[in-house]
């Protein structure tokens, strides 16, 4: 099941960094071409012994002669990108999954999978887990929820991946109810449940948010790949409009 996991997971980081399985078991920097970057498009991950940088066409020269000879620290600190992404697989031993953990008292735990998902539509305050568009639709395939007094008040999640069989988790668990180790609980069940199913669950937390990394650890998760969450040149960083004011504020001047 291990060697299912990684192969899994290097088909999916291939698929979203455009290069082949063999070059992420490489040393050093590696670079590659998005082809259908319909903007300028710079996206860094960090595998085992490697560091891919992922651009558009019309950036890849100019990216790799600006990181020429740089260490992996400063690669990650290049100025047209920001934020960084912890991703999690199971830490599968000998034994089995070793996240399997103790039933959560007072609360009436479920798993529930496919179109019975959608009997879901409505439900609040869960984003991170679960989240339908206008048309009622979810990219969630698998939840574990978790009910006190006939409310959902915790859910995990599972959306699909651009690779079959490759599902990310979320959890989200109600104010009154956290830090009492239901989200633990929570995705620690729906991983087993997938795992038993054959699905490759992965899970997700920015490098600032230690109590999602906590959640990881104490569900038997291990990180395997960090990347970057955004870029400056494609206009989705929050400071673009802040940066044009600032801009428009000194030629005013």
């Amino acid at each position: 099941m291990k060697k299912t996991i990684q192969n899994k997971i290097e088909q999916l980081l291939s698929k979203e960094y455009h290069c082949g399985p063999e070059e992420l078991k490489k040393s050093g920097t590696i670079y590659s071409i998005k082809p259908d970057a319909e903007r300028p498009y710079i996206k860094i991950l960090a595998y085992k012994n490697c560091v891919l940088v992922c651009t558009s066409k019309d950036w890849y020269t100019k990216v790799k002669t600006l990181l020429l000879n740089r260490s992996k620290d400063e690669i990650f600190e290049l100025p047209f990108v920001y934020g960084q992404t912890i991703h999690y697989i199971p830490d599968i031993s000998d034994g089995g999954y070793a996240g399997n953990g103790s039933m959560a008292r007072g609360y009436v735990c479920r798993y529930i999978e496919g179109k019975d998902i959608l009997q879901l539509n409505g439900l609040k305050g869960f984003e991170n887990s679960l989240a339908f568009d206008d048309k009622g639709l979810t990219p969630t395939k698998a939840v574990f929820i978790a009910k006190r007094d006939n409310r959902i008040i915790g859910v995990a999640g599972a959306a699909e991946s651009p690779v079959e069989d490759v599902w990310e988790v979320g959890v989200d668990v109600a104010e009154n109810y956290r830090n009492a180790g239901l989200g633990t609980y929570l995705v620690r069940g729906l991983t087993g449940e997938l795992l038993a199913r054959g699905i490759v669950p992965f899970y997700s937390a920015s490098v600032t948010n230690i109590a999602s990394q906590m959640t990881a650890y104490r569900c038997g998760y291990k990180p395997f790949w960090i990347d970057t969450f955004g870029t400056t040149l494609d206009g989705s960083s929050v400071y673009n409009d802040i940066v044009k004011n600032l801009t428009y504020e000194e030629s005013a001047g």
